[in-house]
């Protein structure tokens, strides 16, 4: 740990380690308990804002540890308190089988477990195929009160047929079949066969020089070059850049996390102005609409259930990142609670972004003037299975924040029927289906608008009707509503009004005598399209709402809840609403959600070009006037000549 180490930084290795050997000392990790997840247990935030303006102590370094005894099923939620150097809190987890979210070494068991239960060799043997023909996709259980799932550990499987070792297995589904493993006792309960389905035969082979057209011979190298090096520095876990300053961390759970995101004003002596205490996607599920017996429960939570941050890809030059980069490796613990390190897990760069302001004045000769505009980028991809996930936070000289979401990778496929049989997949290629799903995404943004005293007033555009003060009807304006309480606080968007929400300080104003604040800007896509009263309504309720507010809770971290696999709902948001505390004037936290709706199309087989998810949180009232007339003008450095012409 160095000076400049937080007391919200992420786990080192060596805090990894040290947590480990307490855990065992403290007799909780025998032979066959595994470590599901260890990952920084932050303080209060006040207690962290007090230490940093010098009136609290330093808090406690604390680790947060989820245990999994794979012979009993047993599981364990205990905190460690790594000054102190003992194990602080030791609870046992409630339905603690299939609370757990799932180890990458279950889903390798799977394939061998079912290759000893007869039901299932025998409905591949139907379909003229072995064990070692398939290859199985497990995949969460999701809860529907089947009989005899009740306090067991269960794991859904679909398998694909390898019918070239070389080619995706994807391309070749084995559907009408699938199976439910229990995970403690290592064997199959249900073998589920509704009839055989013609197997797909055009193979995928996409990644090998056979499975493309020529090549395009007509592109040519673009080269991103910065001769005096990028403009961002990092320290430790601090980044400085333009105006900007942040500190970044990596959890197993919610991969990149941003904390203490603050902007250097310009026009106020250079103060340090914050403006997000702490930003993460603390969660996203994939919900499928396929409503066949064998695929009814596909719903996935990537976060919750699997963990998606300890499968972040080690990122490469020129190909994933491009530029000046600044590589971060990540450390986290494997399931045996030795320290994993991804390297290149974190991209930092900078990007150029077109125009940032213009203008040539028809009265004012010689005054034409151009900056550039160009955006800090922190990102980092995960693959979950079949599907490969970008996160990247941007920060733009002029205040504003975004969050997108890359989604490219390979869709998971089944045969297809025909749109009229069965209107809920795509064909993408000749007897190859694609059910219709959504990606939806819940960021946590804890929010701090000049401290920790804000407000949300929902602004929506509003028609003028005709009056004798708008005689010509050409008026309209806009309504502002302020949010009370959390039960005003569960909000949707209405695009037909331009719905928007603005996060205010209540203590400080700008010079117009406006409250300074931020404004939520969001895509406007559908939320979840699955039944109000289905499974994965209640499991994901977050999904059924763009916006949730509510009061701070350090306890409350995310928002289907802490234990997501098998859960039946109601954890999470709607439990964190229901006390209906005040908003106005408080230390809120905003639950963004935000995704895409798949219908899939051909062009995103055999591999899916990049899709997009985004949202923006824009400075409105925050500065007195455009914080970016500091700009200097760039070069035109291949042209000769500035770019402006004014004085």
């Amino acid at each position: 740990m160095t000076p400049l180490t937080t007391p919200v930084s992420s786990l080192t290795a060596t805090e990894i380690e040290q947590t480990v050997a307490l855990v065992r000392k403290a007799g909780l990790a025998g032979e066959s308990v595994r470590f599901v997840y260890i990952g920084l247990l932050e303080p209060h935030k006040q207690q962290v804002l007090a230490f940093q303006i010098g009136t609290g102590p330093r808090p406690d370094r604390q680790a947060r540890v989820l245990l999994l005894d794979t012979t009993t099923g047993d599981a364990r939620d205990v905190s460690v308190d790594l000054t102190a150097g003992a194990v602080a809190t030791i609870v046992d987890v409630d339905g603690s089988r299939g609370a757990m979210p799932i180890m990458a070494e279950e889903f390798m068991s799977v394939e061998g477990i079912l290759a000893q239960e007869p039901a299932w060799v025998e409905a591949l043997a139907r379909r003229d195929l072995t064990t070692e023909q398939v290859r199985c996709a497990p995949l969460s259980a999701g809860t529907f009160g089947l009989p005899g799932e009740e306090g067991r550990r269960i794991i859904r499987v679909l398998c694909f047929a390898t019918l070239d070792p070389d080619a995706h297995v994807w391309a070749h589904p084995v559907d009408g079949l699938s199976a439910y493993v229990d995970l403690i006792e290592k064997k199959a309960t249900e073998v589920i066969d509704i009839g055989i389905f013609p197997l797909p035969q055009e193979p995928s082979t996409f990644h090998l020089p056979q499975g493309r057209p020529a090549p395009l011979e007509t592109l040519k190298p673009i080269e991103i070059t910065q001769p005096d090096g990028p403009s961002f520095q990092v320290q430790g876990d601090r980044i400085t850049w333009a105006n900007w300053s942040l500190h970044f961390g990596f959890d197993a759970r919610e991969g990149l996390v941003l904390h203490h995101v603050a902007y250097t004003d310009p026009d106020h002596d250079g103060e340090l102005r914050p403006v997000i205490y702490r930003a993460s996607i603390a969660e996203m599920v994939v919900p499928y609409g396929d409503p066949a017996p064998v695929r009814f429960w596909q719903n996935y939570f990537d976060a919750g259930e699997y963990l998606f941050g300890r499968y972040a890809n080690s990122l490469t030059h020129g190909c994933d990142c491009l530029g000046e980069i600044h590589y971060v490796d990540v450390d986290l613990a494997d399931e045996l609670g030795n320290v994993q390190q991804i390297p290149n897990a974190i991209c930092l760069h900078e990007e150029d972004y077109g125009t940032l302001w213009k203008h040539t004045d028809i009265y004012t000769p010689n005054s034409a003037e151009v900056r550039r505009q160009r955006r800090l980028v922190i990102s980092f991809f995960t693959t979950v299975g079949n599907y490969d996930y970008g996160f990247f936070w941007y920060l733009y000289l002029d205040g504003r924040i975004e969050c997108e979401a890359k989604l490219t990778g390979i869709l998971f496929t089944t045969a297809y029927r025909g749109l009229r049989e069965w209107p809920y997949a795509s064909e993408v290629a000749p007897g190859l289906g694609a059910p219709f799903h959504q990606h939806l995404f819940s960021a946590r943004l804890d929010m701090m608008v000049d401290g920790v005293c804000n407000a949300v007033d929902e602004v929506d555009a509003a028609r003028v009707p005709l009056s004798s003060e708008n005689p010509y009807g050409n008026a309209f304006s806009y309504t502002r509503t302020r949010i009370a309480s959390e039960a005003q606080g569960v909000r949707s968007a209405d695009a037909s009004v331009g719905r928007t929400w603005h996060i205010v300080s209540t203590e400080r104003t700008n010079r117009l005598g406006q409250p300074t604040g931020y404004v939520l800007r969001t895509e406007q896509n559908p939320t979840l399209l699955a039944d109000h009263s289905s499974s994965i309504a209640a499991r994901a309720a977050f999904t059924t709402r763009e916006l949730w507010i509510t009061r701070y809770a350090s306890e409350e971290r995310y928002p289907a809840g802490e234990f997501v696999n098998q859960n039946p709902g109601g954890d999470g948001l709607p439990a964190y609403v229901a006390g209906d505390r005040p908003l106005d004037g408080e230390d809120i936290v905003l639950w963004h959600t935000f995704g895409v709706t798949h219908f899939p199309r051909p062009e995103d087989w055999p591999v899916m070009p990049v899709d997009h998810a985004r949202f923006s949180l824009t400075p409105y009232g925050f500065f007195d006037r455009n914080p970016t007339l500091n700009v200097p003008a760039d070069t035109a450095r291949h042209h000769g000549g500035p770019c402006h012409h004014g004085a």
